[in-house]
């Protein structure tokens, strides 16, 4: 078997309302579809974690994999990544990601090849309905949806989604710069919520090491079940840890550190943005053998969120709900998408390879999407356009 082409086609997805992040406003992903046909048919989907990887794909990827054996993933990525030491060092970095979308689909196509879902290639399952978290923060209005804006209207939120989908586990950002807001929606949301709902929270790094200090001690009471991201760097976590029993993940998969330093506690990690599931699957061996947890990133796509399902129904260590964004996405590119959670799950697609196929339809608009309006930006702040925010907030 033969790889003869690679196809990317960038999308735009949007929110059914954009939420407040520590950037600005996050209005929907841009994402980059990848399509590797083989010349015995069988075509696998991969999905990068933001468009210009595409571009990546394009110029330096796809060329470099004509003709290769999709089965023999050692030789596909000898064709198209460095040494990481050396991009590591250089900043070059960019191949790895891009590659990891192409990967993805190498094990799309293995599985079809051997006619199996892709958590029995990776052992098979140790559970099949994955727990996932629904999510909150603060949203303006857009097009009748979103207007959390207050404290009391999360809370509603989070109360409709329990009411409507049976849905225990909140994660959310609070992002506003204000300290008291925070604390304060967080005590409202355990009232509400009871004793035994999970609520877990990420920062995206908008508290100095002084304000998060506060933050946490006036939290701690509530029983948050994780924070991601409370301030910017492994050392201030590290300072933090000693003065808060809250557990700490990050999106910096930078495990030596963390283990050196005893925080983060676990790591929340997109697969092409690790290199990879071969490289996924090492490093959370690795988390394993050094005492780190894991779990899967949000706002992707139905491509790689299929990929999470498998892995995590085949990875005993992973034992903590992923990241969604479902409950937001107005669309997806595969059929039946976007995936969305009931009683806190989402069972793990049965069919060969990922188990998911591309709507055709769904490709055509939201490529469409892209081509008229570009890329969606995420560091909008509109009260103060054109300037980049800078982190601290508070």
């Amino acid at each position: 078997m033969k790889i003869t082409n690679i196809r990317v086609t960038h999308v735009n997805v949007p929110l059914d309302a954009p939420f407040w992040w520590t950037a600005g406003l996050y209005g929907g992903a841009s994402k980059s579809i990848v399509e590797v046909e083989t010349d015995e048919g069988a075509v696998g989907l991969g999905e990068a974690p933001w468009w210009h990887f595409g571009e990546v794909i394009k110029a330096e990827i796809a060329p470099a994999l004509i003709g290769a054996d999709p089965l023999d993933l050692a030789d596909c990525e000898a064709r198209c990544v460095p040494p990481w030491q050396i991009t590591a060092n250089t900043g070059e970095n960019a191949s790895s990601v891009a590659f990891g979308a192409v990967e993805l689909a190498l094990w799309d196509i293995r599985g079809k090849v051997f006619g199996m879902p892709l958590y029995k290639l990776l052992g098979g399952a140790v559970r099949k309905d994955i727990p996932f978290s629904e999510y909150f923060s603060f949203r303006p209005w857009h097009n009748g949806a979103g207007g959390e804006m207050t404290p009391e209207a999360i809370v509603d939120y989070c109360l409709r989604m329990r009411e409507e989908h049976g849905s225990t586990i909140f994660e959310g950002k609070l992002i506003m710069g204000d300290p008291a807001l925070e604390i304060r929606t967080v005590r409202m949301l355990r009232e509400a919520l009871g004793p035994d709902a999970q609520i877990r929270l990420d920062s995206n790094m908008q508290w100095s090491l002084t304000t998060a200090r506060r933050v946490l001690r006036e939290i701690e009471p509530y029983n948050i079940r994780n924070y991601e991201d409370p301030v910017a760097t492994f050392e201030e976590m590290a300072a933090l840890r000693q003065h808060s029993t809250i557990p700490f993940s990050t999106h910096v998969p930078d495990l030596r550190r963390a283990v050196a330093l005893g925080a983060p506690d676990y790591f929340v990690c997109n697969f092409a943005a690790l290199g990879g599931l071969s490289k996924t699957l090492k490093f959370i061996a690795a988390c394993e053998a050094m005492g780190k947890g894991f779990w899967c990133y949000s706002n992707d796509l139905g491509i790689m969120t299929a990929a999470y399902l498998h892995v995590v129904a085949a990875t005993p260590w992973i034992t903590e709900a992923s990241q969604s964004l479902f409950r937001w996405q107005v669309g997806d590119v595969i059929r039946d998408g976007p995936f969305r959670q009931t009683g806190n799950t989402v069972r793990v697609p049965e069919g060969d390879g990922l188990g998911v196929e591309l709507d055709p339809e769904a490709m055509k608009r939201w490529s469409a999407h892209f081509a008229e309006n570009g890329p969606m930006g995420h560091f909008n702040d509109p009260n103060n356009p054109g300037r980049y925010r800078r982190l601290p907030l508070n």
